[in-house]
């Protein structure tokens, strides 16, 4: 099963979208299918995922899908352009998560797969300015820590320092 960490984010992001968009909802969720689509199933809600296309070449795969809504957790950050992928969503309702830039560690870089990287790590602040130039009213916003069970400084610093922010917008 899942370990303690993601559960938590999972739960919070679950409450998160259950307080902005009640089931049912029929959603498109940005990404390729993974253990939280399955979980917004389990929870009512009929989810469409992307397949695994390059966003920032094709942007307007999102216009594909008649939806309540798109979500998009934790997808922005490895967008060269998110703002594109943004600008062409024509649903009225976005709900997003992305990791917050954390001042005591750097940018995520996997070292096995080429394509897991985050070319953003955002603070709040910039995420809201690049949703207000993409057309989003920003409606609702949350933060949350997460920590990890290890002993030294950074562990430290995750259980009081944010690392995820939660957007509810409209256009």
């Amino acid at each position: 099963m899942y370990s303690e960490l993601p559960l938590k984010r999972y739960r919070k992001t679950l409450i998160f979208l259950q307080s902005v968009l009640p089931a049912p909802a029929t959603i498109l969720d940005l990404g390729v299918c993974n253990p939280f689509s399955e979980i917004m199933k389990k929870n009512g809600y009929k989810v469409y995922n992307t397949s695994g296309e390059d966003l920032d070449l094709l942007p307007e795969i999102v216009k594909k899908y008649n939806v309540d809504a798109i979500t998009a957790f934790e997808i922005f950050e490895h967008l060269i352009s998110p703002y594109n992928v943004l600008k062409a969503i024509e649903s009225k309702k976005l709900i997003a998560t992305i990791p917050l830039s954390l001042w005591f560690s750097k940018a995520y870089r996997s070292k096995t797969d080429m394509r897991d990287r985050h070319y953003h790590e955002f603070e709040d602040w910039q995420f809201d300015w690049l949703l207000e130039k993409s057309g989003w009213n920003i409606k609702k916003k949350e933060k949350w820590t997460s920590p990890i069970n290890k002993i030294g400084f950074r562990p430290i610093l995750r259980k009081f320092t944010p690392r995820y922010y939660a957007i509810y917008a409209e256009k």
